[in-house]
């Protein structure tokens, strides 16, 4: 079931500068289900994993807890936090009855549902996903319930204390440096996904490297992905 193993694939291009039997590098993947744009890194981060030697370990944040409170976001967003509440407290309560390793296939499985088929969150659309991951469905009450907040607050401060406040999701981290984004559409694939992930191991590890940013002129595109049904 689990996506976050380290998988190897072939051995990159020369320029990566890396070799087939490379010691996996870990990369900490914080995310929010109810983000298209944390969903599209997430896939890339699926495709690096088939050319290059990286483990995944996936992490919730959220936003709800980043945005609460705020006066300057849209009003149109605002009403929208309660409902992201749903998502993160149901990936923290499966994480917590059954492992860490359950996060990658709910996550696959959660955003397709929402950022693909572009269903709204609901008690039956989690119960849904967690059913088709094999998880028990009974899971999906703690949508509407507080008992697991406590959780995802300190692993969402976990993640955005590594990278300032002025930041949403995904935050990856790898080793003791941690950046926002990479933002991208669409994900890219093969190689091309293993040579942007050799582009944002440059810039990790470059001491003093902040920020690379342009205006987004396009939406979030999922036209190139194709996914298992069952999340894996």
């Amino acid at each position: 079931m689990t996506v976050s193993a380290a998988r190897t694939g072939p051995e990159p291009a020369a320029e990566s500068g890396t070799t087939a039997a490379a010691v996996p590098v870990v990369a900490d993947f914080w995310f929010d289900p109810s983000c298209p744009w944390a969903f599209l890194t997430s896939r890339w981060m699926l495709e690096v994993q088939k050319v290059r030697a990286v483990e995944v370990r996936w992490h919730v944040m959220s936003l709800a807890v980043l945005n609460s409170g705020r006066d300057d976001i849209p009003e149109q967003y605002k009403a929208m936090i309660p409902k992201m509440w749903g998502p993160v407290r149901v990936a923290v309560a499966a994480a917590a009855a059954h492992g860490d390793e359950v996060l990658g296939p709910l996550y696959t499985v959660l955003g397709r549902r929402r950022h693909i088929d572009k269903a709204e969150w609901s008690r039956d659309v989690l119960e849904a996903a967690l059913a088709e991951v094999g998880l028990p469905t009974e899971l999906a009450a703690a949508a509407e319930s507080t008992e697991f907040d406590d959780a995802v607050r300190a692993s969402h401060a976990d993640g955005i204390g590594r990278v300032g406040m002025d930041v949403g999701t995904p935050v990856i981290a790898v080793g003791e440096t941690a950046l926002f984004g990479p933002v991208i559409t669409p994900a890219p694939t093969g190689e091309a996904a293993g040579k942007l992930w050799d582009g944002f191991l440059l810039v990790v590890q470059t001491p003093g490297f902040y920020e690379l940013k342009r205006s987004r002129d396009v939406g979030p595109s999922f036209d190139n992905l194709a996914l298992a049904p069952n999340g894996r």
